[in-house]
């Protein structure tokens, strides 16, 4: 008959599994600490952990979730090639341009205030006109007295 050898293959396992933990938390530490980029296959490697054992273990993925967004870099601005820069001279024309592009606007819209002020204006004589009968100024017509005289 053979020894049962199940409650040490189960210690074992259980010192193999906290044995790799404390290997990705330092590690996790280490990247975080050196402020280099927290991702899962960096971390798999620096622990030399495996990549599917991490996606397991459901607090530490939080906390690399948490230190990527940390350590998300910022946007670096994108600068355009030489050839495509803008020049002083070209900008200036632009702003030139833009300037002319204001003037015209600022006359289009006097002339249709203008306009919008005539035919108002129109609209009121022909309404006045409407209710006079045709004269331009009010009836003056005496208002009838009602009483005794």
């Amino acid at each position: 008959m053979q020894a049962d050898n199940t409650r040490h293959l189960r210690a074992a396992a259980q010192r193999r599994t906290e044995q790799t933990r404390r290997r990705a938390v330092a590690a996790l530490r280490r990247m975080d600490t050196a402020g280099a980029p927290i991702t899962l296959d960096g971390l798999a490697r620096e622990a030399e952990v495996s990549r599917s054992w991490l996606y397991t273990q459901h607090d530490l993925r939080a906390d690399i979730e948490r230190l990527r967004r940390r350590h998300r870099p910022a946007a670096k601005a994108v600068v355009p090639p030489e050839r495509q820069r803008a020049t002083q001279a070209s900008l200036l024309q632009r702003l030139q341009a833009a300037t002319e592009r204001i003037r015209r606007l600022e006359h289009d819209n006097r002339q249709l205030r203008d306009a919008l002020a005539r035919a108002l204006g129109e609209q009121r004589a022909t309404e006045i006109l409407g209710r006079t009968g045709g004269r331009d100024t009010p009836n003056n017509d005496r208002a009838k007295l009602v009483g005794p005289y």
